[in-house]
């Protein structure tokens, strides 16, 4: 048999299948002295055990040589240039100084062409070191309730992914499957089918990837070295998530499910993603800010992402941001907290002061007529007061303080007419009404603050209640799971008692129908045995004539006799006793008639018995077992049926779960759009409360000035103003 390599751009590949036929004869197949001979894992069913992938299948295979255990990739896909790029990966791994690496995440693999015939054909396969480790999920599924090692272990899918920033290297297909976790907790790399390495710049990709872990935006033509950016992003944010919350992979996460926490729908349509929208609205904020970032990424081509490593810088400002937010600020001077005070309005915002120049003068202005003749009368009423004192005119006092009391009034008087002092009670009253017309800024800020205090303890409530009922909604979808999974092993185990008592039941309906076959035989056979015809001994005509008016004509009438004592006369009878159980005495029957009878009886019946059929006819046989078929058809379809209806339950239970994080998910929302528009309204009447408080402030200001400047007015600047104008 001519056995050579395949060539040529039309290359079929083998199956899957074919190759696990092929396996089971390692040493025909393999033209590698390490594999010849090897022996792979096999199945219950004694088959080579294939892990199958998008274009590939893997096969383990311990050597019989060397009994190290090997991965073999075999192909079932035509590749282009697949010995070329994997002669530049294996170069390029080859070359790493695994003292500069975060962890050994690199397995060693060699490229074989033509290593293995399958038909008439050669085809090449990939030998790769056996790694002793867990995928990323698997490890999750054990370790998620372990928040310590999951952060441990985010932090090391970091520092892997920076390895391979700085190599220029990208795995092209990051995901759950193709990161294994070892004993030691580091990260181990398989499947590097679709790596680029600086070799291939140039080249084109060969795989997009795992649906749940790539970019939207990914295409065919993405292949460098920013290609592992998106999914490190996603990979990393479940990581950090489940750190945080491990309630979160329970919630989020399903049986076997093909993701971690996020899916492809989850970045197509983030604002429909319930998945996505718990991780933007969860308390801690590293989660929500690495959430948020990711969404964004999400619309962004792939040329522009950024790497993982600024993740830890962005996630440092948002806990210095979170930090400030969160703790407390003390009043400023002016009765209001900086919060109101600050970043609300702009300087153009603010109130302008009143002007009070000309509404509020200073002090008094240009004399007036009546000021120039009180400035002159008040001085001569003043010496006339003065003379009449000192040259002792026989008047009284009063009348000698006349002149200084028309002085004075007349001060007084030209005072009041000054329009200065009415300028200024009207300034002031129109302040002091506008004054009062504010609240008071100190305790309009503690009633927002009360408010806003309030706010943020019910928002605070309704955001940790949200987890807690998708908890509840998740832990009552496992539960009904578990439920409908023992209704379904119930039954099953049930249906599956009755199926394998079937065959028992066949040999037990057999035998019952030979022995009710063999009893009829026996009961018809004694009907044709007549006493009279063939008395036993001692039985004469008379006697069988007196046994058949008792009912007994045939061995079939009677099964034995009873012996009993006839004290009468003091000696041993017997009864016969009938086929129906009744015992009767017959005249002329005794003990040894009795006995006559029953041996007769014996003998007839063992002649019988050696003549009753010892099987069953085909006709008869073949009716039991079709009904045993039947029956087991029957059971096999109820069986099937289990199945169905525990789907069907499933099915009911993830709808309810799905409907029910819908709701929560909506309510969710809307809350969060009602609590937006309450920020919004804090911040409104913050910003209010500062244009307020500055008005307050600007207004109380000046009212203490106008009260200064009616002081300036009082009688003596009002003299002091009559003489020196001042």
């Amino acid at each position: 048999m001519n056995v050579g390599p395949v060539t040529g751009p039309q290359r079929q590949f083998p199956s899957g299948a074919q190759y696990a036929e092929a396996l089971q004869h390692t040493q025909l197949c393999f033209h590698h002295p390490e594999l010849v001979g090897a022996r792979p894992e096999l199945t219950k069913l004694g088959l080579p055990r294939a892990i199958s992938g998008a274009f590939a299948s893997v096969f383990s295979l311990t050597s019989a040589v060397s009994g190290r255990r090997y991965a073999i990739k075999c192909f079932t896909r035509n590749v282009p240039d697949q010995e070329r790029r994997y002669q530049a990966i294996s170069a390029r791994l080859a070359r790493l100084d695994q003292r500069e690496l975060s962890q050994p995440w690199n397995l060693g693999f060699e490229y074989l062409a033509d290593a293995i015939s399958v038909g008439r054909d050669r085809y090449p396969v990939l030998k790769m070191e056996w790694a002793e480790a867990v995928t990323l999920s698997s490890w999750l599924d054990d370790n998620h309730a372990r928040p310590s090692a999951v952060g441990r272990l985010a932090d090391r899918f970091g520092a892997l992914t920076r390895d391979l920033d700085a190599l220029e290297i990208a795995h092209g297909d990051l995901q759950h499957g193709n990161l294994l976790v070892a004993s030691d907790e580091t990260l181990r790399l398989v499947d590097y089918d679709g790596m680029y390495v600086p070799e291939l710049a140039g080249m084109s990709g060969t795989e997009r990837g795992h649906r749940n872990y790539q970019s939207p935006m990914r295409g065919n033509d993405d292949f460098g070295a920013e290609l592992d950016r998106f999914s490190a992003w996603v990979i990393f944010l479940s990581l950090k998530a489940i750190a945080s919350d491990p309630a979160l992979w329970n919630r989020l996460h399903e049986p076997s499910g093909e993701f971690l926490l996020l899916t492809e729908d989850d970045f197509r349509s983030p604002g429909g993603s319930m998945r996505l929208q718990t991780l933007l609205a969860h308390p801690d904020r590293t989660v929500s800010g690495l959430a948020d970032q990711l969404r964004s990424l999400a619309a962004q081509p792939m040329d522009v992402l950024p790497p993982l490593a600024l993740a830890v810088p962005k996630q440092r400002v948002a806990a210095t941001i979170t930090a400030t937010a969160s703790t407390p600020v003390p009043p400023a001077a002016g009765g209001l907290p900086d919060w109101m005070m600050t970043g609300h309005v702009s300087p153009d915002a603010a109130p302008t002061p009143p002007q009070l120049s000309d509404a509020a003068p200073d002090g008094f202005r240009t004399r007036t007529l009546l000021d120039v003749a009180v400035a002159v009368v008040t001085p001569l009423m003043v010496i006339t007061t003065v003379v009449m004192c000192v040259a002792g005119f026989s008047v009284s006092q009063i009348e000698a303080g006349i002149p200084g009391f028309v002085a004075v009034a007349l001060t007084l008087f030209a005072r009041s007419r000054r329009t200065e002092r009415t300028q200024l009670r009207a300034t002031l009253s129109k302040l002091t009404e506008e004054l009062a017309q504010l609240d008071d800024p100190v305790k309009a800020a503690d009633k927002l603050h009360k408010e806003r205090a309030k706010f943020d303890a019910a928002e605070a409530k309704r955001t940790s209640a949200l987890p807690r009922a998708q908890d509840k909604l998740t832990a009552r979808y496992h539960a009904d799971l578990k439920d409908a999974e023992k209704r379904k092993v119930r039954k099953q185990r049930d249906i599956d008692r009755q199926i394998d008592g079937l065959a028992e039941e066949l040999r037990e309906t057999l035998a019952r129908a030979l022995a009710n076959k063999q009893s009829t035989y026996v009961r018809d056979q004694l009907g044709r045995q007549l006493i009279a015809q063939s008395p036993p001994p001692g039985i004469g005509p008379k006697l069988a004539s007196r046994l058949a008016a008792a009912g007994i004509r045939t061995a079939a009438d009677f099964k034995g006799y009873r012996p009993v004592q006839n004290t009468h006369y003091n000696n041993t009878g017997a009864v016969l006793v009938l086929s129906s159980g009744r015992v009767i005495d017959v005249n002329g029957i005794g003990e040894a008639k009795a006995i006559a009878l029953d041996s007769w009886r014996k003998r007839v019946v063992a002649a019988v018995e050696a003549r009753q059929p010892t099987s069953l006819a085909m006709s008869e046989r073949q009716l039991i077992e079709e009904d045993i078929t039947r029956r087991r058809v029957q059971l096999v379809d109820w069986r099937r049926g289990v199945e169905s209806e525990t789907e069907a339950l499933r099915v009911k239970a993830r709808k309810q779960r799905e409907e029910g994080l819908e709701r929560l998910n909506r309510e969710n929302s809307l809350a969060g759009d009602r609590a937006r528009q309450q920020r919004q309204e804090f911040g409104r009447r913050a910003t209010a409360l500062q244009q307020n408080s500055a008005l307050h402030e600007v207004l109380s200001d000046a009212v203490e000035t106008v009260r200064l400047r009616q002081r300036g007015l009082s009688l003596g600047s009002y003299v002091r103003f009559l003489y020196i104008a001042r």
